[in-house]
């Protein structure tokens, strides 16, 4: 029997304020999703390690599924 993968779903993530005067861990956080800039975007797994690195820095992203 043939079964069918399927493929996680993922969040597509955008920075949308500056990393200027954010802390430390805030940006190594936005750095470790992808972010560098304000307008970058990148897309992770729907998952626990990512929703928690989104919930550090949720004022300065905006989620979409």
């Amino acid at each position: 029997m043939a079964t069918k993968k399927t493929k996680a779903a993922g969040l597509t993530i955008t920075l949308k304020k500056s990393l200027i005067g954010c802390k430390e861990k805030q940006i190594a956080t936005a750095i470790s999703l992808g972010l560098k800039k304000p307008g970058d975007s990148t897309v992770q797994p729907d998952n626990d390690q990512t929703k928690g690195k989104i919930a550090k820095i949720s004022h300065l992203v905006e989620v979409t599924e």
